[in-house]
């Protein structure tokens, strides 16, 4: 038997309200410890990717827009974040930031866009085992003044990035590693400034010293910086290289004060 008419426009409008099927809600969990997000994909098409669209117009990730926001998809699966677990209003699917973790595409880095003015959070989207997962990448901060030290996506030349002062990326190995703070309950109050030459001590510039946290284990050094010193630039950076030198002790390098004055430091090693 036919439908009426009447009947099938009703269908069509209960229908065109619900939910895509090809569209996927994550809600973020926390990140755990030891995990590995450098996994490979069972079947080549079952990676992450990302797009820009406008007007039904696609623009791949290589020919990008900057003021276009960045969707993401698995598959032919659009992916979204909900970024309030009890309130499923709080669904994004537009990202300011988009960046593959590792070459299997099975991993990448995401944050929403936001018109708030504020620094939104991140996340990582991850494929294991066919099955999609957010992670969320926030540590609670009470400090004074801590939202001004959220930088949000800090690059660590080809090493990785920091994030928010909070975690270190590797890129080639997409592990995660959270960066030790000076006190527990605030982000650290300074500037990323260098990292070691064998690029696992990152060094942040404060009001009056260098702190250095070997992000590996978490072990830290502090260099307090003299009155004399220059604030910063390129001035601070020659001073910094005239006075002090990457030391290595058990495997741990750190910035030191120069003991032995006709040492020849090599420039080399305060390259970013």
């Amino acid at each position: 038997m036919k439908l009426p008419i009447t009947a099938l426009l009703a269908s069509a409008v209960l229908f065109g309200c619900q939910p895509k099927a090809t569209d996927k809600v994550l809600v973020p969990r926390t990140l755990t410890a030891a995990e590995d997000f450098n996994q490979f994909p069972k079947e080549k098409t079952n990676v992450l990717s990302i797009f820009q669209q406008t007007d039904n117009t696609i623009k791949k990730r290589a020919d990008r827009v900057p003021s276009l926001p960045f969707h993401v998809k698995f598959a032919d699966t659009l992916l979204s974040i909900q970024m309030n677990p009890a309130d499923p209003k709080s669904v994004v699917e537009k990202f300011s930031f988009a960046e593959f973790l590792n070459t299997q595409k099975s991993s990448m880095l995401v944050q929403p866009a936001d018109s708030s003015g504020l620094v939104a959070p991140f996340y990582i989207i991850t494929v294991n085992n066919n099955k999609i997962e957010a992670v969320n990448l926030y540590r609670a901060a009470g400090g004074a003044n801590d939202s001004q030290y959220a930088k949000g996506v800090t690059p660590v030349g080809r090493s990785g990035y920091v994030i928010n002062n909070d975690y270190f990326i590797a890129s080639v190995s997409a592990k995660i590693y959270p960066i030790k703070r000076q006190k527990e309950n605030e982000r650290i109050h300074g500037t990323y400034f260098m990292n070691s030459p064998d690029r696992k001590t990152l060094v942040f510039l404060t009001a009056n010293s260098l702190y250095q946290v070997y992000y590996p284990d978490g072990q830290v050094y502090t260099l307090t910086l003299p009155a004399a010193a220059p604030q910063e630039g390129s001035a601070l950076m020659s001073w910094i290289q005239d006075k002090y030198s990457w030391q290595r002790v058990s495997g741990v390098t750190f910035l030191k004060k120069n003991v032995d004055f006709d040492r020849i430091i090599d420039i080399d090693e305060f390259k970013k």
